[in-house]
């Protein structure tokens, strides 16, 4: 069972996040920012996760402290899912489409954190949520499940749709990368015997 539940209770937020990598799809979010709640419905259908999140959060400040806790748990839970990572398949990459955006990604579950993000989002906010947050959610993400991930726009002028193709394609990414690779079953997929 490649499942994780993670806590995290601090003076900003309050998060009980649970993941199944070999889910449905299916999707149970309140984060307390509705953007949010909408990025990570697409994530866990286009990866085929089981995700349920809620956040009870400072969001009288800003959805800051909400989006970066979840971006730290949601990237716990994939650490903790995987485990040692033995039988995956390790990288995955997916080029989305969304009609005039083109969002390339790409990640190798390797055990070290780096993320290139080549995103230009047109407007600061989408409804009431600051755009620059989705950076900071990936950067927590690849924190805490230690990860190389590039996301690199080709196109796109709308910046809904360009975060949506961000999160659509990651989970497309993140599906591929912790697959699990029959030819290889047992192993750690590296040279090096540990990730």
């Amino acid at each position: 069972m490649r499942t994780a539940s993670i806590q995290r209770d601090t003076k900003e937020t309050r998060i009980a996040l649970t993941l199944d990598l070999d889910g449905t799809g299916k999707a149970s979010i309140a984060s307390g920012c509705g953007f949010l709640d909408h990025m990570l419905e697409l994530f866990a259908r286009h990866g085929d996760f089981d995700l349920s999140v809620t956040c009870h959060g400072d969001t009288q400040v800003d959805c800051h402290h909400s989006v970066e806790d979840i971006g730290i748990c949601l990237g716990r839970a994939f650490a903790q899912a995987l485990g040692d990572k033995r039988g995956i398949t390790r990288y995955g990459q997916f080029l989305l489409p969304m009609d005039e955006t083109l969002v390339l990604s790409a990640v190798d579950l390797s055990g070290r954190d780096y993320l290139g993000w080549a995103v230009e989002l047109p407007s600061a906010k989408v409804g009431d949520f600051d755009t620059e947050l989705a950076k900071e959610f990936w950067l927590a993400f690849v924190r805490n499940c230690p990860a190389s991930i590039h996301i690199r726009q080709m196109a796109g002028e709308n910046t809904h749709h360009i975060l949506e193709a961000v999160f659509k394609g990651m989970g497309r990414t993140l599906k591929m990368a912790a697959a699990m690779d029959p030819r290889h079953a047992g192993e750690i997929p590296s040279t090096k015997g540990v990730l």
